[in-house]
């Protein structure tokens, strides 16, 4: 295999595994640093070491593909991936992914990485949906930055992939979204979430969350519980609402539940995951994707959603694009 190809695909491992993006991030330089490059250059031991981006790691997996073999660290990730029990029938049936980051929020690279690893995956279509202004930690776009940001888009669509414009766009105290009106009227997907006071006592938490659902801008309801059961951040306990009113609330408005399909969330856990059933929601089986890699996670959210019995017509993710857009256009 071509060397900037291995570079790549362990990058990509290591984004799916969540492990240190600095690791990931160094792989996929190296990659980029590499790029253009003949197969004598390729040779040059000695130029590649003064090339920036270049490492010894890296190097060895140049090397090793050069040579015409599988480099052995990319065997060990290919090997460690195999085992992980996320296979799902339903998982054949998604068509895309509602929930997606690149590096204009906290994502860890380019929107045209994150477009190319949505074709790879032979996704009909992808939604970047990067953060809002109040999410300073995670770089939120403020209106200005997020005008920019929809100029650039629709050269990342074509050839059976579509590329949609939206924004994780965060759930205020009182329920109010954390940006502009018409800018959110623009926008084909709008993912709500609460990332902040997630302590709230549970009837202000339970009208918090019906207030974001019920406003005509909001298509899918992200991570409601806010909860994390494992990984590098340590754990969160959920969040406490009256379930029951807020999935009623989405059931009312056509709001999705989202399945995120991120391990370390498993969000909504399985009971509330019977609950928005019994209810009638729709649901939306989403990557929460923060770097490429991270786009095949919807295996799990797949395998969750499949073990709780989901219907796969009431998953939104699994319609193609013009169902999806005559949805959205519907919540306006």
């Amino acid at each position: 295999m071509h060397p900037s190809d291995a570079l790549s695909e362990i990058a990509s491992l290591l984004e799916r595994e969540r492990a240190s993006r600095y690791r990931s991030k160094a792989f996929r330089a190296a990659a980029a640093a590499i790029e253009g490059l003949d197969e004598a250059q390729l040779r040059d031991t000695a130029a590649l070491r003064r090339r920036k981006g270049i490492g010894d790691s890296t190097l060895g997996v140049i090397q090793q593909a050069v040579a015409g073999d599988t480099p052995a660290y990319l065997a060990e990730l290919r090997e460690s991936a195999g085992v992980a029990p996320v296979g799902s029938g339903l998982r054949a049936l998604l068509r895309g992914d509602l929930h997606s980051h690149s590096d204009w929020s906290d994502g860890l690279t380019s929107i045209d990485l994150m477009a190319q690893a949505g074709r790879a995956l032979g996704h009909e279509y992808l939604a970047l949906t990067d953060h809002s202004p109040r999410l300073r930690v995670a770089n939120g776009l403020s209106a200005e930055r997020l005008r920019e940001q929809l100029t650039m888009l629709p050269p990342f669509s074509g050839d059976g992939f579509t590329l949609l414009s939206g924004i994780e766009v965060d759930i205020l105290d009182d329920g109010a979204l954390d940006q502009r009106e018409e800018l959110l009227t623009r926008l084909d997907v709008v993912v709500a979430s609460a990332h902040s006071k997630l302590r709230m006592e549970r009837r202000p938490m339970t009208r918090r969350l019906v207030a974001a659902v019920s406003n005509p801008h909001v298509h899918v309801l992200g991570h409601v519980t806010g909860r994390l059961v494992e990984g590098a951040r340590g754990t969160r306990p959920p969040s406490q609402f009256d379930a029951g009113e807020v999935f009623a609330a989405c059931a009312e408005h056509g709001v999705a539940v989202e399945i995120n399909s991120r391990p370390e969330r498993q969000d909504p856990p399985d009971e509330l995951i019977a609950l928005a059933l019994e209810a009638g929601c729709l649901f939306s089986i989403d990557s929460d994707a923060h770097a490429p890699g991270q786009l095949s996670l919807l295996d799990h959210g797949a395998a969750r959603a499949e073990r709780a019995g989901v219907p796969p017509e009431r998953i939104v993710t699994t319609w193609p694009l013009a169902r999806l857009r005559e949805w959205t256009e519907r919540r306006r």
